[in-house]
Order: C-alpha cells, then structure tokens, then sequence
C-alpha cells in the first residue's frame, strides 16, 4: 500500500503532531506500506525557516528511512492572523504543486488538521492521484479559533465551516485524536466512518528504568527541590496564566519551584509578568530536541498540564500527558472532560484541579509535595495505564487494519 501523508508539521520541528506523525509513519512503514511525507520547510514553532532549509523552493531528504519531500512556506513571527492565513496558505499551494509534479500515484492520501486549508491541496491530490482520502482530525478547526475568540469574522467562518464540510464529505476515512473529536464530527456527518486514532507514546524511548540525567545538576536545581514542569507550546488555549499565580502563592515554600519550557506567542508577556512579580521560583527555559526530553522528565516530579476553562476543550487530550506519565511522573491536570476522566477518574495517574483555578492548583501541588508516596504511587499507576491504552505500536496496528479493509 502507498501512502502520502501530508502535513504542515514534521521534525527536525518540535511538537506533539510532529512527534505523532513521525511515529506513526514509521510502524506503519514496518508493517509493510510504502510512506511518502509531502510536508513545509521546518519552520516552527520560531516561526523562522530553519537554517538548512533557507532560500529553497523545494527540497528531499531521508529521514529514519522515510522519503521526506519538502516545499516552500511563508513563515513570519507577526501574530498577525493575516500572515499566518498566508502562512497556511503558502503550503497549501506549494504542497499541491509539490504533490503533482514531483510525486507519483498513491493508495491513500493521509492529511493532517489542522490546518484545515491543507485539506484543498489534499482534495485535488486525491481526484488527480485516484487515492483515498483519510483526514486525520488532531483539532476541531474552526470551531476552536472561533470559540478561543482568534477569529471572529462572520464571513470567513461560514467560509471555513463550509471547507469543513467539503472536506469532511469527500473523506472516506476520517480519524480522530480523542472521543470529543469523533463524537462531535459524527453527530454533524452521521453517514461517515470515523475513527478513533488517539495519539500515544513510544514506552522504549520514554522510559525511566533506561534513562539517566544530570539535568537537575546542570540547571542549578538541588535533589531536594520539587520540580514543576510545564512542556509544551506557550500559546492562548493553555491558560498558563495559572501557573505563574500559583507559583506567586507558593513562593513562600522555597523548595517548590516552576519550569516553564517551550516557545510560543505568548513567552514572552509571561516572562514580563514574572519579572514584574519578582518570581524567583518560576523558570522558563527554551525548548529542547526531542531527545532531551526523557532526561527532563527524569528530573522533575510532576508535570502541570492545564488548558482554558472552556467548552471545547472537554474532549482535549494534551499531547504531554503521555510522556510524563510514561516515565512514570504524576500529573497535575487542569483539563476537564475527557482527558480527567481517561487519567484522573480512570487511570488514577495523579491530581486535577479546576481550569483558570490557580488556588486550587495550589492546593493540588501541597498535596503531592507533602505526601511523596502519593507521587510515586501515581507515578506508577500512570505508567501501567499508558502501557496498556496509549502504546503507539498498538495505535499503529490499528489504524492499519482500519486501511486494510
């Protein structure tokens, strides 16, 4: 079987779509398909093509033994959302003139969202290849900008909700990342098939037993202390607002301390308000190479994973959640929904406290931090869980008899 997976996201980046795409591609790979990945010149989360790419309209390399085609994008740092319609729009056109000319016939079209424009390229790919279409579906698109407040023209929402049908229609397959996202796209297309595909984790590469880090040691921090860690995109949906207060309440414990690591629009105002606050138990640092990560997780304690306190998000589940809980590190978790009730209520992996509550946040972290067999026993609960509902091998196996039949 050939397979195309287009997407916008794929490493050398950084980030939960390019990690999952990656490992997905991979053992499907191993399971016998031939993959092709159709994707942009690495340009995120900087926004800044990356320095080997520069200056190229279009460019192939291996990676890990996948065929890796490249095309141009426009990438810019404004927070302007015309440029980063453009942005979207630049890979759109560069992908589908890519998709055509460079590329031959395939099985089936893989295409991640968002962005949901990728999918137009994906469409006219599939009419002039004759594949068959999966839309893989990691965000509700543009149900979420919509109701995050990032775009609020009338217009161009009908405009998009209406490509989301198109879309969605002409898809034979469409996958989901979380039950919240396949329920919703059910009830509105009743007569499509669709999937649940969650996104999961590599237990081998995240796992503590065969890790060793002096990463504790390298940034200053004492065995003693109890380290925090929020890993992840510093954007508008994750409300990290809430992390900066409750350290604000908790400075008067000076072995509790905050990481905040990753990169986004919003670093630099939480940085401003950290300064402004005269936080010294509240770090943020940069993000880091995939391969670093197991070593940080090593380090901490217990990971914060928070989310706005909004409707949409009742059926989000970060990305995060997997690695940390792989490498057997309780989880704060401010997300309701689907995500608590998979590893709180179900999977007893650690704590939740109310979204955008900072004082209950607050209380959630005293609790682990006066209790360490709570840490521990979480921490092994979680491990146990992801092992048997979240192994990317199983995930795999399972997207791969749902293309066989």
């Amino acid at each position: 079987m050939k397979i195309l997976i287009l997407t916008q996201y794929f490493p050398p980046e950084v980030g939960a779509p390019q990690n999952r795409l990656f490992e997905l591609a991979v053992r499907l790979k191993k399971q016998g398909a031939e993959i092709t990945v159709l994707t942009a010149m690495p340009n995120y989360p900087q926004m800044e093509v990356y320095e080997k790419y520069k200056g190229k309209f279009r460019y192939y390399e291996e990676i890990d033994g996948l065929k890796v085609y490249r095309s141009w994008i426009f990438a810019s740092k404004s927070k302007s959302i015309l440029l980063r319609l453009i942005n979207y729009f630049s890979f759109t056109w560069t992908s589908f003139w890519s998709g055509w000319l460079r590329l031959g016939k395939f099985d089936v079209i893989i295409c991640e969202s968002p962005p949901l424009f990728l999918g137009i390229s994906a469409f006219l790919l599939k009419k002039i290849k004759s594949a068959k279409l999966v839309f893989n579906v990691s965000d509700l698109w543009p149900e979420s900008a919509e109701k995050l407040g990032l775009v609020k023209n009338k217009f161009f929402l009908y405009l998009s909700y209406s490509l989301e049908k198109i879309l969605y229609t002409h898809s034979e397959i469409i996958t989901g990342q979380t039950q919240g996202i396949v329920k919703n796209i059910q009830v509105r297309f009743p007569k499509k098939k669709v999937f649940w595909v969650p996104n999961g984790v590599d237990t081998t590469f995240y796992d503590s037993k065969n890790t060793t880090s002096n990463w504790r040691v390298e940034n200053n921090f004492s065995e003693s202390d109890f380290l925090l860690l929020y890993a992840g995109i510093i954007g508008h949906a994750q409300g990290l607002d809430v992390i900066i207060r409750s350290a604000e309440q908790l400075k008067i414990h000076d072995k509790i301390k905050f990481i905040l690591l990753g990169e986004g629009p919003l670093k630099g105002e939480l940085q401003m308000l950290k300064n402004k606050l005269g936080l010294n138990n509240f770090h943020i640092m940069q993000a880091v190479q995939k391969d670093k990560m197991p070593g940080i997780l090593k380090s901490i304690d217990a990971s914060i994973i928070p989310l706005k306190k909004l409707d949409l998000f009742l059926g989000a589940i970060p990305s995060k959640i997997f690695e940390s809980l792989s490498m057997q590190k309780p989880i704060l978790l401010g997300v309701e929904g689907e995500a608590k009730e998979l590893f709180i209520d179900t999977g007893k992996a650690g704590l939740a406290f109310t979204p955008e509550d900072d004082k209950d946040l607050s209380n959630k972290i005293l609790e682990l931090y006066n209790d360490p067999e709570k840490v521990t026993m979480y921490g092994a609960n979680g491990l146990n869980y992801v092992k048997e509902n979240f192994n990317r091998d199983k995930i795999a196996q399972k997207l791969w008899g749902i293309l066989n039949e």
